[in-house]
């Protein structure tokens, strides 16, 4: 069933999403109803009554946010290569803190690897690299609840993906193959208080007016590339989504809840019956850590357009070429593009990339 919660003269669709995991499928009519109802309209929701094995909460999240009180010398090792040349790993590993910039974060990402072992792992490719991680004495039992982790995000976002093909008319399994082991991160990551930054200096950007009170950007508005994000947030204020109307509503972060929203592969994917919405992260003068789950296909995966009556024709592409050709167009990928080969077996397919 779903409820609303108010959020500054908008709504945010709060959704028990129970009735996914229910032996009994005619509870789940409901429930899709008010996903597809979320995902159509403003683009996000927040979710709660997850199965007892998924690891929400407050105490879950502890057991992986520990990773920021290990110190610099025992990080340094994870960094990935833009920011340690002599580092092997491209794409998973940390990423430090670059005072100045509009998104001011640190963290790490960390792949299907962390779940799943070796057997996801090929050298020959960037995008399933393993991911670099700390000693096993340095954070005992630390790498255990990451695989827990990983897998109970994997459980909530392929019952959300079964739940999009219900709504969409298709065979609830439809999508499984695309995603199965596929190239999802899980990320940790801090905003620290911003001290690198003051209101009427020369970064005046990165200054916003929200409620009357002036906030400094800690995440700059983005739309996500990929499929789907469930975000699990410390308590701490701060995430916002752009409305239809324009204006920046508050997402919640309620205790329990994971919040959910959606990429634009995706959005396309089901001919805009999805809708990949805008969003950035405000500080409030308080440290924020959250722990977004980035649910991606597999590299090879291919995304054709679905048959779904009025939807707009693309030509089909590879999900990891795609996925390559948009992170190489950010500051911390720059210069990396030929360490990937595509897997295309088409050359005209690589033009339909940058529209996505």
């Amino acid at each position: 069933m779903a409820e609303a919660f108010d959020t500054s003269r908008d709504l945010i669709p709060v959704i028990d999403v129970s009735a996914l995991f229910a032996a009994r499928p005619n509870a789940r009519a409901a429930t899709d109803q008010a996903i597809m109802a979320a995902a159509s309209s403003c683009g996000f929701m927040l979710i709660h009554a997850l199965p007892e094995e998924v690891p929400v909460g407050a105490q879950k999240r502890s057991q992986l946010l520990r990773l920021f009180d290990l110190p610099a010398a025992e990080i340094r090792p994870l960094w990935r290569q833009k920011f340690a040349p002599l580092h092997r790993n491209v794409y998973r590993g940390w990423f430090p803190l670059q005072p100045g910039f509009p998104t001011a974060k640190e963290g790490i990402d960390m792949g299907a690897d962390v779940a799943y072992g070796a057997d996801v792992i090929h050298a020959s490719d960037p995008l399933r690299e393993a991911t670099p991680l700390p000693p096993e004495d340095a954070l005992p039992g630390w790498r255990t609840a990451v695989a827990v982790y990983y897998r109970g995000m994997e459980m909530v976002a392929n019952a959300l993906m079964r739940s999009i093909a219900r709504g969409l008319g298709l065979s609830e399994r439809f999508f499984d193959a695309h995603f199965s082991r596929g190239l999802s991160t899980l990320r940790l990551i801090r905003y620290p208080v911003r001290d690198d930054i003051s209101e009427g200096g020369p970064n005046q950007r990165l200054w916003v007016t929200h409620a009357g009170q002036r906030r400094y950007l800690i995440g700059s508005p983005h739309v996500d590339s990929g499929f789907l994000t469930l975000l699990a947030q410390d308590g701490v204020a701060g995430l916002q989504a752009r409305h239809n109307s324009g204006q920046w509503i508050d997402v919640p972060p309620l205790e329990g809840h994971l919040a959910v929203n959606f990429g634009k592969v995706l959005e396309r994917w089901c001919g805009g019956r999805i809708k990949a919405t805008e969003h950035r992260v405000i500080g409030i003068g308080r440290e924020r850590r959250s722990i977004p789950f980035f649910y991606e296909a597999r590299a090879d995966a291919e995304i054709a357009p679905l048959p779904l009556r009025g939807a707009v024709p693309f030509e089909p592409f590879l999900f990891g070429d795609y996925l390559w050709a948009t992170i190489t167009q950010f500051v911390e990928f720059t210069g990396m593009e030929g360490l990937r080969k595509p897997l295309h077996a088409s050359p005209h397919r690589d033009a339909t990339y940058k529209d996505q």
